[in-house]
C-alpha cells in the first residue's frame, strides 16, 4: 500500500469537489477550495480521525468498503476509482448493484423502446433493464434483486431437463457456463463468483457436469427463443456487448430480423407492454 500517493490522491480529489456537488451548503467563505475532511467523513460514513490519517499518510489499510464509500463521497470517474484500489494493492470486483451501472448506460437501455436491453455482470447478476426485457423475461420489476441471477434462473428451474434436451437452450447453457468459468478466473478473488459456483455445484449435477468440462469461452453473440404467452414465438439474436470502462458489465440486446414475425411480435409486446 502506497501511503503517500494514497494521501495526495485524497487531498486532490477532495479539493476538486465544491459543496453544491454533493448536496452541501457552500455559502460560508473557506480557506481552501472544494470539500473539508469532516464533509468527506461524513459522505463517507466514517470517523473525521480515520480520514484524516488516510490524508496524512498514517492511516491502516482500508478496507473495500471503505474504498468503495470514498469513491463516491469524492465522486471519482471509473479510472480513478479503480486507481484508489491500487494504490491499497487491491483489485476491482465485478459490481454487484443497480447503482453500479454507469448512468450513460441506464439512459441508454432506456430509449431503447423497442429492443429488450440489460445490464449483466460477470457473476450473471441482472443489474438494469428496460420495460420491454421486463415483460419478455418475466416481469423483472416485481422480482427482489438478490434474485436475479441468470445461473441460477437456467439450473434451478424444474423445466432443466427439457430445456437441456433442446439444442438451442442446451447450447445457451453450456455457453454460460463456460462463460462463468472464465469470470472465475478473470476474478480469482471474487466471493461472490466463487459462492455461487459452490452452490450450483452442490443443487444441480447438470451443472456440475458442464463445470467439469473445464470449457471457458465470453459469451458474444447467439440465437435465442422466447414464447411469450400473449405474442407467442420470438426468435431473437442475443447480442452481448461489453460495457466501456467496465469488463465486469456487459450490455445484453434482443434483436430480430426488420419485418420478419418476430419483429412484429416484439412490437406487440412493447403495445403490451406500455399499456400494463
Amino acid at each position: 500500500m502506497n501511503r503517500e500517493e494514497l494521501a495526495g490522491f485524497l487531498r486532490s480529489r477532495r479539493e476538486r469537489v465544491t459543496p453544491g456537488e454533493v448536496g452541501l451548503p457552500g455559502g460560508e467563505r473557506r480557506r481552501t477550495p472544494g470539500l473539508r475532511r469532516q464533509e468527506v467523513a461524513q459522505l463517507a460514513g466514517m470517523s473525521i480521525d480515520y480520514y484524516i490519517r488516510l490524508e496524512q499518510g498514517r492511516g491502516p489499510h482500508p478496507s473495500r468498503q471503505v474504498l468503495n464509500a470514498l469513491a463516491r463521497a469524492l465522486m471519482l470517474s471509473t479510472d480513478e476509482r479503480a486507481h484508489l484500489f491500487h494504490l491499497t494493492g487491491q483489485t476491482l470486483e465485478p459490481a454487484r448493484r443497480r447503482g453500479d451501472v454507469p448512468q450513460p448506460i441506464m439512459h441508454l437501455i432506456a430509449f431503447l423502446e423497442e429492443v429488450p436491453a440489460y445490464v449483466l455482470d460477470a457473476r450473471y447478476d441482472i443489474l438494469a433493464w428496460n420495460p420491454l426485457a421486463s415483460t419478455l423475461m418475466g416481469d423483472l420489476d416485481s422480482q427482489p434483486i438478490e434474485n436475479m441471477n441468470v445461473i441460477r434462473w437456467v439450473f434451478s428451474s424444474p423445466d432443466l431437463a427439457e430445456h437441456l434436451s433442446d439444442e438451442e437452450k442446451s447450447r445457451f447453457a453450456r455457453a454460460s457456463v463456460a462463460d462463468l468459468r472464465w469470470a472465475a478466473g478473470r476474478y480469482p478473488d471474487d466471493t461472490a463468483i466463487q459462492t455461487l459456483v459452490a452452490e450450483m455445484l452442490a443443487l444441480s449435477p447438470e451443472f456440475a457436469r458442464l463445470w467439469a468440462m473445464h470449457e471457458v469461452r465470453v459469451r458474444r453473440e447467439q440465437r435465442k427463443q422466447f414464447t411469450h404467452p400473449v405474442v407467442g414465438v420470438i426468435d431473437a439474436i442475443c447480442q452481448v456487448l461489453p460495457v466501456p470502462d467496465r469488463e465486469d458489465l456487459r450490455l445484453v440486446l434482443y434483436t430480430t430480423e426488420p419485418g420478419s414475425a418476430s419483429h412484429q411480435a416484439l412490437r406487440r409486446l412493447r403495445e403490451v407492454t406500455l399499456s400494463s
